[in-house]
Protein backbone atom coordinates (compact mmCIF):
# COMPACT_ATOMS: atom_id res chain seq x y z
CA UNK A 1 0.00 0.00 0.00
CA UNK A 2 0.93 3.57 -0.70
CA UNK A 3 -0.03 6.34 2.11
CA UNK A 4 -0.10 10.19 1.13
CA UNK A 5 -0.16 12.25 3.98
CA UNK A 6 -0.85 16.22 3.87
CA UNK A 7 -3.88 18.62 3.24
CA UNK A 8 -7.33 17.89 1.75
CA UNK A 9 -8.91 21.24 0.47
CA UNK A 10 -11.34 22.82 -1.94
CA UNK A 11 -10.11 24.95 -4.88
CA UNK A 12 -12.40 27.34 -5.63
CA UNK A 13 -12.21 27.02 -9.79
CA UNK A 14 -12.94 30.21 -12.24
CA UNK A 15 -15.99 29.76 -14.76
CA UNK A 16 -17.18 31.50 -17.49
CA UNK A 17 -17.10 35.14 -16.76
CA UNK A 18 -20.47 36.77 -15.41
CA UNK A 19 -21.34 39.62 -17.76
CA UNK A 20 -23.09 41.50 -15.06
CA UNK A 21 -20.41 41.46 -11.43
CA UNK A 22 -17.82 41.82 -13.81
CA UNK A 23 -16.23 38.64 -11.95
CA UNK A 24 -15.82 35.05 -12.98
CA UNK A 25 -17.87 32.53 -10.52
CA UNK A 26 -16.15 30.44 -8.71
CA UNK A 27 -16.90 26.73 -8.54
CA UNK A 28 -15.69 24.64 -5.75
CA UNK A 29 -13.40 21.77 -6.77
CA UNK A 30 -11.89 18.89 -4.72
CA UNK A 31 -8.05 19.27 -4.33
CA UNK A 32 -4.65 19.35 -2.29
CA UNK A 33 -1.45 18.37 -3.81
CA UNK A 34 -2.07 15.40 -1.47
CA UNK A 35 -5.71 14.92 -1.84
CA UNK A 36 -5.04 14.77 -5.56
CA UNK A 37 -2.20 12.71 -5.47
CA UNK A 38 -3.91 10.20 -3.12
CA UNK A 39 -7.25 9.95 -6.11
CA UNK A 40 -4.86 9.62 -8.78
CA UNK A 41 -3.50 6.97 -7.28
CA UNK A 42 -6.41 5.01 -6.34
CA UNK A 43 -7.79 6.07 -10.23
CA UNK A 44 -4.92 4.37 -11.57
CA UNK A 45 -5.19 0.95 -9.53
CA UNK A 46 -2.58 1.26 -6.85
CA UNK A 47 -3.77 0.11 -3.30
CA UNK A 48 -3.71 3.71 -1.47
CA UNK A 49 -4.26 5.15 1.83
CA UNK A 50 -4.85 8.57 2.95
CA UNK A 51 -3.29 10.02 6.36
CA UNK A 52 -4.42 13.68 7.29
CA UNK A 53 -7.58 15.36 8.98
CA UNK A 54 -10.52 16.33 7.30
CA UNK A 55 -13.42 19.00 8.37
CA UNK A 56 -16.66 17.40 9.70
CA UNK A 57 -18.53 20.12 7.39
CA UNK A 58 -19.94 19.74 4.13
CA UNK A 59 -16.68 20.14 2.28
CA UNK A 60 -15.05 17.81 4.38
CA UNK A 61 -17.96 15.42 3.46
CA UNK A 62 -17.53 15.39 -0.21
CA UNK A 63 -13.73 15.07 -0.08
CA UNK A 64 -14.07 11.65 2.11
CA UNK A 65 -16.54 10.50 -0.87
CA UNK A 66 -14.13 11.79 -3.74
CA UNK A 67 -11.49 9.85 -1.82
CA UNK A 68 -14.27 6.96 -1.69
CA UNK A 69 -14.91 6.76 -5.35
CA UNK A 70 -11.19 6.43 -5.83
CA UNK A 71 -11.07 3.41 -3.86
CA UNK A 72 -8.76 5.16 -1.17
CA UNK A 73 -8.25 3.46 2.36
CA UNK A 74 -9.84 6.11 5.13
CA UNK A 75 -8.95 4.08 8.06
CA UNK A 76 -5.93 6.95 8.33
CA UNK A 77 -8.25 10.14 8.23
CA UNK A 78 -8.95 12.15 11.41
CA UNK A 79 -11.86 14.21 11.62
CA UNK A 80 -12.50 17.59 13.16
CA UNK A 81 -15.04 20.52 13.76
CA UNK A 82 -12.62 23.01 11.97
CA UNK A 83 -13.26 24.31 8.81
CA UNK A 84 -12.20 23.37 5.33
CA UNK A 85 -9.26 24.94 3.75
CA UNK A 86 -10.20 27.37 0.46
CA UNK A 87 -8.09 27.87 -2.43
CA UNK A 88 -8.70 30.75 -4.88
CA UNK A 89 -7.37 29.79 -8.31
CA UNK A 90 -6.56 32.29 -11.17
CA UNK A 91 -5.93 30.72 -14.38
CA UNK A 92 -3.52 32.76 -16.74
CA UNK A 93 -3.82 32.68 -20.37
CA UNK A 94 -1.54 29.19 -20.72
CA UNK A 95 -3.62 27.33 -18.50
CA UNK A 96 -0.94 27.67 -15.04
CA UNK A 97 -2.54 28.40 -12.02
CA UNK A 98 -1.90 30.53 -9.18
CA UNK A 99 -3.37 30.33 -5.53
CA UNK A 100 -5.02 32.55 -2.88
CA UNK A 101 -5.48 30.78 0.19
CA UNK A 102 -7.74 30.98 3.47
CA UNK A 103 -6.17 28.46 6.22
CA UNK A 104 -6.90 30.34 9.39
CA UNK A 105 -8.00 27.64 12.05
CA UNK A 106 -8.85 25.08 8.96
CA UNK A 107 -8.66 21.29 10.27
CA UNK A 108 -5.77 19.78 7.84
CA UNK A 109 -3.06 22.13 9.63
CA UNK A 110 -4.20 20.49 12.93
CA UNK A 111 -2.93 17.15 11.93
CA UNK A 112 -1.16 15.29 14.60
CA UNK A 113 1.09 12.36 13.79
CA UNK A 114 -0.48 8.86 14.13
CA UNK A 115 1.11 6.55 16.61
CA UNK A 116 2.45 3.86 14.51
CA UNK A 117 2.55 3.36 10.46
CA UNK A 118 0.01 1.59 8.47
CA UNK A 119 0.94 -2.19 8.43
CA UNK A 120 2.23 -3.04 5.01
CA UNK A 121 3.01 0.32 4.28
CA UNK A 122 5.65 0.35 0.86
CA UNK A 123 5.63 4.15 0.45
CA UNK A 124 4.55 7.50 1.83
CA UNK A 125 4.36 10.42 -0.08
CA UNK A 126 4.33 14.17 1.56
CA UNK A 127 4.43 17.81 0.52
CA UNK A 128 2.44 21.21 -0.60
CA UNK A 129 0.89 23.27 2.19
CA UNK A 130 0.94 20.64 4.64
CA UNK A 131 4.69 20.75 5.12
CA UNK A 132 4.31 24.87 5.27
CA UNK A 133 1.39 25.36 7.91
CA UNK A 134 1.54 24.74 11.73
CA UNK A 135 1.71 22.61 13.84
CA UNK A 136 0.38 20.21 11.42
CA UNK A 137 3.86 20.68 9.30
CA UNK A 138 6.15 19.41 12.28
CA UNK A 139 3.57 16.40 12.92
CA UNK A 140 4.22 15.60 9.06
CA UNK A 141 7.56 16.46 9.46
CA UNK A 142 7.69 13.72 11.96
CA UNK A 143 5.71 11.15 9.98
CA UNK A 144 7.76 11.42 6.98
CA UNK A 145 11.82 11.17 9.35
CA UNK A 146 9.73 7.92 11.34
CA UNK A 147 8.93 6.66 7.51
CA UNK A 148 12.47 6.64 6.34
CA UNK A 149 13.76 5.77 9.72
CA UNK A 150 12.09 2.31 9.12
CA UNK A 151 13.06 1.93 6.03
CA UNK A 152 10.26 2.92 3.81
CA UNK A 153 10.19 4.65 0.18
CA UNK A 154 9.12 8.28 0.66
CA UNK A 155 8.24 10.65 -2.14
CA UNK A 156 8.60 14.70 -1.65
CA UNK A 157 6.94 17.04 -3.98
CA UNK A 158 7.33 20.22 -2.14
CA UNK A 159 4.81 22.22 -4.97
CA UNK A 160 5.48 25.21 -3.27
CA UNK A 161 2.89 28.08 -2.31
CA UNK A 162 5.10 31.00 -1.79
CA UNK A 163 1.81 32.88 -0.24
CA UNK A 164 1.55 30.72 2.48
CA UNK A 165 6.02 30.72 3.55
CA UNK A 166 6.58 33.62 5.83
CA UNK A 167 10.10 33.16 5.59
CA UNK A 168 11.43 31.98 2.79
CA UNK A 169 15.12 31.22 4.10
CA UNK A 170 14.15 29.30 6.78
CA UNK A 171 12.06 27.23 4.46
CA UNK A 172 14.44 26.54 2.25
CA UNK A 173 16.81 25.52 4.90
CA UNK A 174 13.94 23.09 6.52
CA UNK A 175 13.66 21.96 2.78
CA UNK A 176 17.53 20.97 2.62
CA UNK A 177 16.86 19.00 6.13
CA UNK A 178 14.25 16.70 4.84
CA UNK A 179 16.58 15.70 1.61
CA UNK A 180 18.10 12.68 3.71
CA UNK A 181 14.86 11.20 4.66
CA UNK A 182 13.55 11.13 1.16
CA UNK A 183 13.57 8.74 -1.51
CA UNK A 184 12.35 10.05 -4.79
CA UNK A 185 12.33 14.10 -4.67
CA UNK A 186 9.75 15.22 -7.90
CA UNK A 187 9.23 18.77 -8.44
CA UNK A 188 8.50 21.38 -11.07
CA UNK A 189 11.09 23.58 -12.31
CA UNK A 190 9.25 26.46 -11.28
CA UNK A 191 9.94 24.93 -7.44
CA UNK A 192 13.31 24.21 -8.23
CA UNK A 193 13.72 27.92 -9.13
CA UNK A 194 12.40 29.22 -6.03
CA UNK A 195 14.11 26.82 -3.75
CA UNK A 196 17.50 26.89 -5.19
CA UNK A 197 20.09 24.58 -5.72
CA UNK A 198 20.69 22.19 -8.31
CA UNK A 199 19.20 18.52 -8.99
CA UNK A 200 23.11 17.06 -8.30
CA UNK A 201 23.23 19.12 -4.91
CA UNK A 202 19.33 17.42 -4.01
CA UNK A 203 20.70 14.00 -4.76
CA UNK A 204 24.14 14.57 -2.70
CA UNK A 205 21.97 14.86 0.40
CA UNK A 206 20.15 11.55 -0.02
CA UNK A 207 17.04 11.41 -2.85
CA UNK A 208 17.84 8.18 -5.06
CA UNK A 209 16.16 10.33 -7.68
CA UNK A 210 14.88 13.50 -8.58
CA UNK A 211 12.06 14.21 -11.74
CA UNK A 212 11.78 18.13 -12.57
CA UNK A 213 8.75 19.06 -14.35
CA UNK A 214 8.89 21.35 -16.98
CA UNK A 215 5.01 22.07 -18.22
CA UNK A 216 5.26 21.09 -22.10
CA UNK A 217 8.80 20.49 -22.07
CA UNK A 218 8.06 17.30 -20.65
CA UNK A 219 9.67 15.78 -17.15
CA UNK A 220 13.57 15.33 -16.67
CA UNK A 221 15.19 12.85 -14.76
CA UNK A 222 18.50 12.93 -12.79
CA UNK A 223 19.62 9.52 -10.56
CA UNK A 224 22.23 9.32 -8.35
CA UNK A 225 24.06 7.34 -10.63
CA UNK A 226 24.70 10.16 -12.68
CA UNK A 227 22.10 9.32 -15.32
CA UNK A 228 20.31 11.77 -17.29
CA UNK A 229 17.06 11.56 -19.00
CA UNK A 230 14.78 13.74 -20.72
CA UNK A 231 11.29 12.89 -21.88
CA UNK A 232 9.12 15.15 -23.81
CA UNK A 233 5.25 16.37 -22.58
CA UNK A 234 2.66 14.99 -24.73
CA UNK A 235 0.63 17.12 -26.56
CA UNK A 236 -2.69 18.43 -25.68
CA UNK A 237 -4.95 21.22 -25.41
CA UNK A 238 -4.53 22.99 -21.82
CA UNK A 239 -7.45 23.39 -20.23
CA UNK A 240 -5.76 24.40 -16.81
CA UNK A 241 -2.78 22.66 -15.28
CA UNK A 242 -4.56 21.91 -11.86
CA UNK A 243 -3.68 18.85 -10.31
CA UNK A 244 -0.98 18.10 -13.35
CA UNK A 245 1.81 17.78 -10.81
CA UNK A 246 0.16 15.60 -8.47
CA UNK A 247 -1.01 13.62 -11.01
CA UNK A 248 2.53 13.30 -12.49
CA UNK A 249 3.65 12.91 -8.52
CA UNK A 250 0.83 9.63 -8.32
CA UNK A 251 2.02 8.49 -11.45
CA UNK A 252 5.67 7.85 -10.96
CA UNK A 253 4.88 5.81 -7.84
CA UNK A 254 2.34 3.86 -9.81
CA UNK A 255 4.78 3.36 -12.33
CA UNK A 256 7.15 2.08 -9.76
CA UNK A 257 5.58 0.12 -7.84
CA UNK A 258 4.00 -1.99 -10.57
CA UNK A 259 7.93 -2.84 -11.18
CA UNK A 260 8.57 -3.16 -7.54
CA UNK A 261 10.64 -0.59 -7.26
CA UNK A 262 9.70 1.35 -4.27
CA UNK A 263 13.15 0.99 -2.77
CA UNK A 264 15.89 3.11 -3.43
CA UNK A 265 17.98 -0.01 -4.15
CA UNK A 266 15.52 -0.96 -6.86
CA UNK A 267 15.37 2.50 -8.37
CA UNK A 268 19.19 2.96 -8.33
CA UNK A 269 18.62 -0.80 -10.54
CA UNK A 270 16.21 0.76 -13.05
CA UNK A 271 17.65 0.89 -16.98
CA UNK A 272 16.92 3.76 -18.97
CA UNK A 273 14.31 2.11 -20.63
CA UNK A 274 12.22 1.14 -17.83
CA UNK A 275 12.96 5.10 -16.45
CA UNK A 276 11.97 6.18 -19.86
CA UNK A 277 8.21 4.01 -19.94
CA UNK A 278 8.03 5.39 -15.55
CA UNK A 279 8.12 8.75 -17.15
CA UNK A 280 6.21 8.62 -20.40
CA UNK A 281 3.22 7.32 -18.70
CA UNK A 282 3.12 10.05 -15.95
CA UNK A 283 3.47 12.71 -19.18
CA UNK A 284 0.41 10.94 -20.29
CA UNK A 285 -1.39 11.33 -17.28
CA UNK A 286 -1.00 14.68 -16.70
CA UNK A 287 -1.73 15.28 -20.27
CA UNK A 288 -5.22 14.28 -19.88
CA UNK A 289 -5.32 16.04 -16.26
CA UNK A 290 -4.33 19.49 -18.22
CA UNK A 291 -7.39 18.79 -20.66
CA UNK A 292 -9.97 19.11 -18.21
CA UNK A 293 -10.83 21.72 -15.54
CA UNK A 294 -9.92 21.26 -12.25
CA UNK A 295 -8.02 18.35 -10.52
CA UNK A 296 -9.33 15.16 -12.47
CA UNK A 297 -6.45 12.77 -13.28
CA UNK A 298 -7.23 9.77 -15.12
CA UNK A 299 -8.15 6.49 -14.88
CA UNK A 300 -6.15 4.02 -15.88
CA UNK A 301 -8.63 2.88 -18.71
CA UNK A 302 -8.06 6.33 -20.01
CA UNK A 303 -3.99 5.65 -20.12
CA UNK A 304 -3.98 2.40 -22.22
Amino acid sequence: MIVVAGEALIDLVPQEADQDAGLPPLAPRLGGGPYNTAVALGRLGSPVAFCSRVSRDAFGEALLGGLRAAGVDLSYVQRGPEPTTLAVASVGADGSAGYSFYVEGTADRLFTAPDRLPDGVRAMSFGTCSLVLEPGASAYEELLRRAAGRGVFTALDPNVRAALIPDADAYRARFKSWLPSVSLLKLSQEDADWLGGTPREWLASGPSAVVVTRGGEGLWLYTREGDELRVPGEPVDVVDTIGAGDTVNAALLHGLATRDALSPEAVAGLDAETWSDVLRFAARAAAVTCSRTGAEPPYAAELG
